[in-house]
């Protein structure tokens, strides 16, 4: 009888591996998986480098993402790394954008 709840905590914690209770951990894991589908394309795997088509943008504020990846534009003020219009607006990401952003600080940062 004492084996029965055992393995039920054990399932539970099976479940549960690989989740995080740390809410900023599960918003840069979200924005991994955002960058991975979306942004790899153009941009490198490795967001700190220059991809084939576009430039490096780790540490990318979330303002340069709204401008550029809703609007394809850039925010006031702002120098881009190369001046082009090669990127499509991406709306679908609107929702997506404090994530992504979340993600490409945490690789900014050394680890």
């Amino acid at each position: 009888m004492r084996v029965l709840p055992l393995l039920l905590l054990a399932a539970a914690l099976a479940c549960s591996e690989g989740e995080t209770s740390d809410p900023q951990a599960a918003l840069v894991k979200r924005g991994q998986q955002v960058y991975a589908i979306n942004c790899t394309v153009c941009h490198s795997l490795e967001p700190t480098q220059a991809g084939p088509v576009g430039p490096a943008i780790a540490g990318s504020p979330l303002a340069l993402l709204e401008a550029k990846v809703l609007r394809n534009e850039y925010p006031p003020g702002y120098t881009p790394q190369r001046n082009t219009k090669a990127m499509v607006p991406l709306a679908h990401l609107g929702p997506d954008l404090p994530a992504l952003a979340a993600y490409l600080g945490a690789a900014a940062k050394p680890q």
